[in-house]
């Protein structure tokens, strides 16, 4: 029967460690879906050892044997504090600038963060509040995004493109131009620069960043702009 107060006398620590687990599952599973850097297993390896590192940042502070000798002073939360400051550098990991100049990774880099909150969280005996923090963080992300994709403002539910196309003259920028204003296609940016080819004609191409609301696809939008017979070439990527 030792084995039975061997466990009782842990049964805490279990607890929360599993308890912190079964919580960034979810984030994790989450994060999996959407093929994210950052998935499943990372986010269980930050939970359960931050909400080790906050239940022996407590412990000890409160098991240390006093001296009258020496006055110390010990932080219950010291080594839970550091984590905060020791996750930045995960999640700095998955931030990401692409060739179109657009930020990526942000949000996985928080969840990696809110990760580590859980098992501080858990760690601290905070169990009703880091559950709440994981479902109210879900619906965040998975609900109500997709909510104002529908019914929200107008420039939340346009979808953001880059769009490069190739064209042979100067008289055919504004021809490019017009034609997206005229379907409906807000230009967010553009950049147009010389194209000098072998033979030394001159081709001109532009870079643009547009946001269009319209319920058809990315491949779509590219057989459109190819039939113009003044664009040459055409590069449409979903941002």
């Amino acid at each position: 029967m030792e084995w039975l107060t061997y466990f009782s006398d842990y049964s805490e620590i279990i607890f929360k460690l599993i308890f912190a687990a079964l919580l960034s599952l979810i984030i994790g599973i989450e994060r999996e879906l959407k093929k994210k850097p950052i998935g499943l297993k990372t986010s269980i390896v930050i939970a359960t050892f931050s909400c080790l590192l906050t239940y022996i940042s407590i412990e000890a502070a409160y098991k240390a044997v006093h001296n009258d000798a020496i006055n110390i002073t010990m932080d219950p939360l010291r080594l839970a504090a550091q984590i905060v400051s020791g996750i930045g550098f995960l999640g700095a990991g998955v931030i990401l600038r692409k060739g179109n100049d657009n930020i990526t990774g942000l949000t996985t880099a928080a969840m990696i963060w809110g990760a580590g909150g859980i098992g501080i969280a858990v760690g601290a005996g905070f169990y009703l509040e880091s559950a709440l923090s994981v479902i109210i963080v879900i619906v965040g992300i998975e609900v109500i995004p997709p909510l104002l994709t529908r019914i929200g403002p107008k420039r939340l539910r346009s979808k953001e493109l880059s769009l490069t196309v190739l064209v042979g003259n100067p008289e055919s920028i504004a021809k490019v131009y017009d034609f997206l204003q005229g379907s409906g296609v807000y230009i967010e940016s553009i950049r147009i620069k010389d194209i000098i080819l072998d033979n030394n004609i001159v081709k001109h191409e532009i870079e643009m960043r547009l946001s269009i609301i319209t319920k058809k696809n990315i491949v779509d939008f590219y057989a459109i702009i190819k039939k113009q017979k003044f664009i040459e070439s055409v590069d449409v990527e979903s941002i």
